[in-house]
Formats: structure tokens, sequence, C-alpha cells
């Protein structure tokens, strides 16, 4: 019989080991869970499940208890130069929002930058928008992590759909394929 995991915060009824409910995850989630070559970083993973429509940050906070400085968000971005389309993903803190016309314009070298439409970042992640996390994007794109994000012991992010959130530790995250954790991504 394995031990419950303990939670660092939050009011849930219940909470899992990621790699042990890799059904109720969207599947790049769960794939790139079941591949991470971090496996210790992929064990740190906790799910706690979550009403769809308290999916948003503000509302997922207010209904299950989690401050804003321990929630992080995951947005797609376009960047554009000489007719070419770069994808890439950036995580901040909830309670800052990401550089995109200068730090992320400037680390990806494009002219110009924004944040992707919603069908463009559902279509090309495979997740639901609301859900949208960095465990499991696209093999081929940059993953720009702030580094305040990287610092805090603990942070919920995404799950890949609108029910549910994942927590683990910020270090975690750096590990991921394709992560590069910035000073000043997040203002």
């Amino acid at each position: 019989m394995t031990d419950r995991p303990t939670l660092p915060f939050g009011a849930f009824e219940a909470v899992d080991r990621a790699l042990d409910i890799l059904d109720l995850l969207a599947e790049p989630v769960a794939a790139a869970l079941k591949s991470w070559d971090a496996p210790e970083a992929a064990r740190s993973v906790l799910y706690v499940d979550g009403d769809p429509e308290h999916a948003d940050t503000a509302a997922f906070s207010a209904a299950y208890d989690v401050p804003l400085e321990v929630s992080a968000n995951c947005v797609v971005v376009a960047a554009k130069r000489g007719g070419q389309t770069t994808l890439a993903a950036c995580l901040a803190l909830a309670a800052t929002r990401v550089d995109v016309n200068s730090t992320v314009r400037k680390r990806l070298g494009a002219r110009k930058a924004s944040f992707a439409p919603m069908d463009t970042a559902v279509g090309a992640t495979g997740m639901e928008y609301g859900g949208i996390t960095p465990i499991g994007l696209p093999a081929d794109w940059p993953l720009l992590i702030d580094a305040a994000v990287a610092a805090t012991p603990f942070v919920l992010i995404g799950s890949g759909r609108r029910r549910g959130k994942l927590i683990l530790p910020g270090r975690a995250l750096a590990q991921l394929p394709g992560a590069e954790v910035l000073e000043g991504l997040a203002v």
C-alpha cells in the first residue's frame, strides 16, 4: 500500500501522484510524465481534482484556497520573423505577466511576438484552453520559465485539461525538455 501524498497548500478533497492517474490527464501530458528523463521530477508531480468551471486562475485560487503566489500560468506565444512563426510557451507566476513585447521577443529573435490565438494554442498542444501546461508541449518548442517560478518551493500549474491541476516543485519545471529559466521574463 502506498502512502497518500501530502499537499503543500490548498483545500482539496483528494490528491494523487500524477503518475498514478494518467488517464485523467491530457494525452500529451500523460505521455510526457511517463517518458520524462528526470524520473524523480516526474514522481514529484501531484494531481488535484478541480471543477472545470473554476479552471481559470483567480476562480481556482478562491475556490480551493490556493495563493496566487504559488500559481503559475502557461501561455503560448507566436513569435514572427521573416515570414516564419515560432511557437513557444512561457511560464510565469499568476500575480505577474509575461513580458512578451520585450523579453520574449528578444529571446526568440523575433520582430514581433504576441499571444497565440486560442485555436492555435489548443491545436498545437493537444490540451484544453484554460489547462495548458508546460508538461507535454511539442518537443521543438522553447519553454521559457520565469526565475521566480523555478524558485518557488511548490507550484500549481494546469493538467492539460480544465478539470484538475498539477502541483510540483518549481525546480522540477526547469528539468523539462526545452526549458530555459530567465530572470525578468515576467513583470
